[in-house]
């Protein structure tokens, strides 16, 4: 009896497994702190317990329900996803928090075969907001939300 119904998601939930705790192992040498007063690891700590969990839900799944085998990989989306991530990396100081995450999503976007231009305007403005509303409100990031290419600071 063949034990793996969807390989599929056990091997994503093992890479998700195998990233969890890569990150994990990483934040070892961060104070950790406590829930009250965090260390620089501890919300690492966290999001990679949760990566890791996730994984294995996934892995689970994967192992009781059937599904399909791997078509292959998306190199287009891989690489445009990708693309925007390193945008954003770059373009942050230049632009700016909210320009260069606005266009980060706006090109993210493109890497769906169902894309259009009315889905990716929403879903960059959802984003967007939500990002402004968590970060430079919730959490008094001092992140600056335009750079000095668009007047900022």
């Amino acid at each position: 009896m063949n034990i793996i119904r969807n390989p599929k998601d056990v091997l994503s939930g093992l890479l998700f497994i195998a990233l969890g705790l890569l990150f994990g192992w990483q934040t070892q040498d961060l104070p950790m702190g406590t829930a009250v007063r965090m260390g620089p690891g501890y919300f690492p700590l966290v999001l990679s317990g949760l990566l890791g969990l996730l994984g294995l839900i996934i892995l689970i799944n994967g192992l009781r329900f059937p599904g399909e085998m791997p078509s292959g990989i998306a190199w287009r989306a891989v690489l445009i996803i990708t693309g925007a991530v390193v945008f954003f990396g770059f373009g942050v100081r230049p632009l700016g928090f909210l320009p260069a995450l606005g266009i980060s999503v706006f090109v993210s976007a493109l890497a769906s075969r169902l894309f259009t231009f009315r889905t990716a305007l929403l879903n960059t403005a959802v984003m967007v907001v939500f990002a402004w509303a968590v970060f430079i409100k919730g959490l008094g990031l001092p992140l600056p939300l335009l750079g000095p290419w668009l007047g900022g600071y």
